[in-house]
């Protein structure tokens, strides 16, 4: 239908970008620590197994505040908490630069004002993404869900893409201003959080009802596709917030969650090390740490797209997952520096793929508070693999000597997460109540119904 078309390109237009824009800013901030190793870790005489388990302590704060940040996002609207959160992480984010200085003054050990600020920036951060998945299934019917969700997530892959060369190159400024390499690292990276921060308050549109750039009848057709689909959802069960929390399936995404997280972090915060070790220059480690994050980007696009296209979503995660799992494993076997990063690239499509398509499930059965309070609990338990996956990674890395048992113990978390969708229940009245549905106003429905989640 025409108006349909119309409407859902023009939310596109206007949302998509900037908040891909402003996704890319956030794990940009999130995983530089990565980059910043090859020359912190040194400066502040940190361990394989300390570096990492800073890096994964991000995630414990970010578990027990991202349910209660994305409740108060329902609450307030997500233009000002979105706004709040990106300030806060901003600041702290640019702090990282003075943890040597942080030490003197405090008499804490380097270490441990890392691990402090690691765990300021989880909580400053928690709700972001959530907030957003939350604020796409206000925007979207069901049926593009899967792949907006994979634009907007592309934007991790990106910030690998065009982070790592940056982040390679701040490092050469090293000594200038009297700091450090690392230092402009997380200086210069973490200003466009507090800029942006001021353009969310005034941009973003909380709900369809609001949009007064929306064409009257463009703002009806949306406000009636969505109140139409809820309905259906809440025809079928409405869950509380409690409920949600507490759902059996809720709790299997989680872990099918965990298990793309486990994958994707042990890798992103190893990765700039891994290739480093191939005799690079750190310039040299930005652009080739970026490849598998180059077919990252096209995996989460077409692969949306597909599954959006057959409405299936099971079977799109664990493919995904199983060709992560494969590819990650593969590369442990490896020493080729070539051969190792094609294993990673093709780990790379599976890693990403999946992603978007997670987030398609919990949206199929809840709504509303307890849409915001599964969707967060979903985020914040399977974010756990954050801290799991890169201190893993660096205790193994100190116990071996070598990052090739690392990988495969992140291999086997992506099996976990096969294992869980595979035996997630399916729910065919739930499905049908956020898929195929008929929309309001038209003669016909806008797909054909699908019996698989």
């Amino acid at each position: 239908m025409e108006l349909e078309a119309r409407t859902i390109k023009r939310v596109t237009v206007r949302l998509v970008p900037f908040l891909i824009l402003c996704y890319f800013i956030a794990y940009l901030d999130r995983v530089n620590v990565g980059f910043a190793a090859l020359q912190m870790n040194k400066a502040l005489d940190l361990s394989a197994s300390a570096f990492g388990f800073g890096a994964g302590i991000f995630f414990i704060a970010y578990f027990f505040f991202e349910v209660p940040s994305n409740l108060l996002l329902e609450r307030f609207g997500a233009s000002r908490w979105i706004a709040r959160i990106m300030f806060t992480w901003g600041i702290l984010a640019g702090a990282m630069a003075f943890i040597p200085d942080i030490a003197r003054f405090t008499g804490l050990s380097a270490a441990h004002v890392f691990y402090g600020l690691r765990i300021l920036l989880g909580v400053a951060e928690a709700g972001f993404f959530p907030g957003i998945i939350f604020l796409l299934t206000l925007w979207y019917p069901a049926a593009y869900r899967g792949r907006m969700v994979g634009y907007f997530m592309a934007a991790i892959p990106l910030s690998t893409v065009i982070g790592g060369p940056i982040s390679g190159a701040l490092l050469s400024l090293d000594g200038h201003g009297g700091l450090a390499g690392w230092q402009w690292v997380y200086l210069i990276e973490a200003l466009p959080a507090v800029l942006l921060s001021f353009v969310v308050l005034f941009y973003l549109t909380d709900r369809p009802a609001d949009a007064s750039w929306l064409a009257t009848e463009e703002r009806d057709w949306l406000v009636a596709r969505q109140k139409h689909e809820r309905a259906h959802r809440e025809a079928v069960r409405k869950f509380s917030v409690k409920e949600a929390l507490i759902n059996p399936r809720v709790l299997a995404i989680a872990l099918i969650y965990f298990g793309a997280n486990a994958t994707n972090y042990g890798l992103s915060f190893f990765l700039p090390q891994i290739v480093k070790s191939f005799g690079l220059t750190n310039l040299q480690t930005g652009f080739v740490t970026s490849l598998p994050y180059i077919v990252g980007v096209i995996s989460m696009v077409l692969w949306g797209r597909h599954s959006d296209h057959k409405l299936e979503r099971r079977w799109h995660v664990a493919i995904a997952l199983l060709v992560a799992a494969g590819g990650i494993a593969a590369a442990a076997g490896l020493d080729n520096p070539v051969q190792k990063m094609i294993a990673l690239s093709i780990a790379g499509f599976g890693i990403f793929g999946c992603l978007p398509v997670i987030w398609t499930l919990p949206a199929a059965f809840l709504s509303g508070a307890a849409a915001a309070g599964g969707i967060a609990a979903i985020n914040s338990l399977g974010n756990l693999a954050g801290f799991f996956g890169p201190f893993a990674m660096g205790w193994i890395k100190d116990s071996t000597g070598g990052f090739g048992a690392g990988l495969l113990c992140l291999s086997g978390a992506g099996l976990v997460g096969v294992a869980a969708v595979l035996l997630l229940h399916h729910d065919p009245a739930l499905e049908a109540s956020s898929s195929g549905l008929p929309d309001p106003g038209s003669r016909r429905p806008e797909v054909a119904p699908s019996s698989q989640t």
